[in-house]
This record gives structure tokens, C-alpha cells and sequence, in this order.
């Protein structure tokens, strides 16, 4: 699937998330949401771009912006992770990989020379008309959760 950019209209979702029901796009319009995708709970990068984003969460908040994160990874593992890191995002559960291709973030990855599927580090902020503000790609986890605040609050 093709990489989605600023303009383009973010695909809709709902998908279970931690700590029981359902999360969608849709039911957060009018807001401005940040998703930002991670391939695995509780590896190391993936704990500290969510500890790094559950840190700012309540500035998120103020400022009118919902904050969600997305990972293949099933509600059970998505809780415990969680509990162990005192996280306080939202984490939904896209098993079936659906939202992670609507994204275009499912790619082929190398490591060691070892071809694999799996989720490329990104997140995106989204207008609350439902159209994508702007893309980090590729992301670095230090300092980032700090630019999509400054960006989300630039709205």
C-alpha cells in the first residue's frame, strides 16, 4: 500500500484496545489525534517511545489531543505492557494487520540480512476534520514524542 501523507484522509479504524472495549477514529473527529504505530510491545525502543509518550500524555490532554498507540500485538500482551511500564496511552490491537497496511506502515524489514514483514516506527498527526496533518517516518524515539507535542499544539 502506498505511504499516506499531509492531505490525504486518514482510513478509519476500530480496533480493541487495553483495558477492555474499542477504540475508532471516527469517534474522536473534531479532535486532533497523534497515532503513532510501534512494531512490539515491551522491546526496548517500542517501551521508550511509549514511556516517552505516556510522560507527556497529560499535555497531549490540555491541549485537546488524543494520543493513540498501534501495534499488531493482541489486547492481553497490550496490557500487560501497560501494567509493567505504568503507561497511560491508549494501545490498540490491530492482530489482523488491517490498519497497519490502510497506514502503509507494514513493510519489509532486514535484520542481519534476514528479510521479515513488520511495522516501520511512524506516527502521524491527524487533523480533526480526519486528514493527516503531518508524517514522521522512520522515527527516532529520543526527542520525538516532544516534536509531536510542539507540532500538535501548533494547530
Amino acid at each position: 500500500m502506498a505511504r499516506l501523507g499531509p492531505g490525504d484522509v486518514a482510513p478509519d479504524f476500530e480496533l480493541p484496545r487495553d483495558g477492555g472495549g474499542s477504540i475508532s477514529l471516527s469517534s474522536l473527529r473534531g479532535k486532533p489525534v497523534v497515532l503513532f504505530f510501534y512494531p512490539k510491545d515491551d522491546t526496548k525502543a517500542c517501551t521508550e517511545e511509549a514511556i516517552s509518550f505516556s510522560g507527556l500524555a497529560d499535555e497531549f490532554a490540555a491541549a485537546g489531543v488524543a494520543l493513540i498507540g498501534l501495534s499488531p500485538d493482541s489486547v492481553k500482551q497490550h496490557d500487560r505492557f501497560a501494567k509493567k511500564h505504568n503507561l497511560t496511552v491508549t494501545l490498540a490491537a490491530d492482530e489482523e494487520k488491517n490498519v497497519v497496511n490502510a497506514y502503509g506502515v507494514w513493510v519489509e524489514k532486514s535484520l542481519y540480512g534476514r528479510k521479515y514483514m513488520g511495522v516501520e516506527r511512524t506516527t502521524f498527526l491527524i487533523n480533526p476534520d480526519g486528514t493527516i496533518n503531518q508524517v514522521w517516518e522512520k522515527v527516532r524515539v529520543a526527542g520525538h514524542a516532544s516534536e509531536v507535542l510542539a507540532a500538535a499544539k501548533a494547530l
